[in-house]
């Protein structure tokens, strides 16, 4: 028997066929037909055009339409943030009642007392100490529950949940501790306090940072998170760590001068009471970070049947620069395999005691009258007790002294 050579040259000779044809696949309702009988169902839409799911969207938008959304969002930010003036008054007026500061007084009398009763530090001390015992045990924040039958290899799986999670945020998220613990601080005086949970990019790992309720507008008409149309959170970040995030891709690597905003009222009550005088830093930056729904040109919703526009608004993350009003990233937020493309919620809101509105109450709502008060009686208590050990003279009828209107000093 003969072995013919391995890899000899075969030549190969196709008479081609005019009457043969390849049929293109058609299109049958929700299904696309091939050319061999079978179907594809649901086919996936065409989205070159649209970039990648996760991709930045401010990219692929024209500059003028990101002109006109950013001056939009800028726009309903400041009338929300217009709408809460008087409950942001009313937060900051009531961190006086803390007592951190010293008060000289010149009336009644110069040198009259200045202190301020405990009453509200020391019971924000204290719901923050049970609180922090009880939210952040030795062997970690995170139980689990079994919902249905109880096997043996789903109590492992369970066990195995409770410990990488517990790990997670004992180790890898290493500003839980704190960032817990802040605002645990926070929350029975505002009322309100809420925690950010995402991933981020930069770190490549989960975050939970703790956001105060300051920095988080939203309109007027909210009642809660889930159905609140739009979400402003004041981001404050400094050039470098920006720098890193356009570097990484995460914003759009356009030039961003640094420029001088105003801080809130709470923000500066903050530094009077540490004790920080605030300087113009050319390295800072305020950032407008929005989850908000947009019907933005380009991206339409779409009727899986139709695809007709359906002028549905959709869920986005959009981050503008408060300073020079650019826009440096538009990012989808919902699911890419979800068809209802129902809002991914990353902020979670803790109430100290449920309000009448979308904030809740705090101890400042609550005890801010009787603290003012303790403390009025205190301090009369105390100038009534040095005019005593310190008597003044007095001012005889006709007696000619320079200043007469002026009250006796003790001693």
């Amino acid at each position: 028997m003969a072995i013919e050579r391995e890899n000899a040259p075969i030549d190969l000779e196709i008479e081609p066929n005019s009457d043969q044809q390849i049929d293109a696949p058609t299109m049958d309702g929700d299904a696309l037909m091939l050319d061999d009988g079978s179907a594809i169902v649901n086919p996936a839409e065409d989205t070159t055009d649209q970039g990648a799911f996760n991709a930045n969207l401010a990219d692929l938008v024209p500059e003028d339409e990101l002109e006109s959304l950013a001056a939009g969002l800028m726009k309903d930010y400041e009338y929300d943030k217009d709408a809460r003036a008087d409950w942001l008054k009313s937060y900051t007026d009531g961190l006086d009642l803390l007592g951190f500061t010293y008060e000289d007084r010149s009336k009644p009398f110069a040198g009259a007392s200045g202190v301020t009763h405990p009453l509200l530090a020391e019971t924000v001390t204290q719901f923050q100490a049970q609180a922090y015992k009880e939210l952040l045990p030795p062997e970690g924040p995170v139980r689990t529950q079994i919902i249905g039958e109880i096997t043996s290899p789903v109590e492992e799986q369970a066990q195995r949940v409770k410990e990488f999670m517990n790990y997670q945020i004992a180790y890898e998220m290493e500003e839980y501790d704190q960032e817990l613990d802040q605002m645990l601080f926070h929350l029975p005086l505002a009322g309100s306090a809420f925690k950010k949970v995402y991933y981020d990019a930069v770190k490549a790992r989960a975050v939970s940072k703790f956001v105060p309720a300051e920095d988080v507008v939203i309109p007027y008409m909210t009642t809660d998170m889930e159905s609140c149309e739009r979400i402003t959170h004041v981001v404050r970040m400094m050039g470098n760590e920006l720098r890193k995030k356009q570097f990484g891709g995460m914003y759009r690597d356009i030039e961003i001068s640094p420029s001088s905003t105003d801080p809130n009222e709470a923000q500066e009550k903050y530094n009077e009471l540490d004790g920080v005088t605030e300087t113009q830093n050319a390295e800072d930056i305020l950032l407008l970070e929005f989850h908000c729904d947009l019907d933005i040109p380009g991206f339409e919703d779409k009727d899986v049947k139709t695809g007709e526009v359906t002028g549905i608004k959709l869920p986005y993350v959009v981050t503008v620069d408060e300073g020079t009003g650019k826009v440096l990233s538009i990012y989808r937020n919902y699911r890419e395999d979800d068809p209802l493309r129902k809002k991914i919620q990353y902020f979670v809101h803790y109430k100290f005691l449920p309000g009448l509105g979308f904030y809740g109450f705090g101890l400042i709502h609550m005890l801010g009258g009787l603290s003012r008060t303790a403390t009025s009686a205190l301090r009369q208590l105390i100038d009534a007790g040095t005019l005593s050990n310190l008597p003044a003279g007095f001012k005889a009828r006709g007696l000619r002294v320079r200043d007469d209107d002026q009250p006796l000093q003790p001693g």
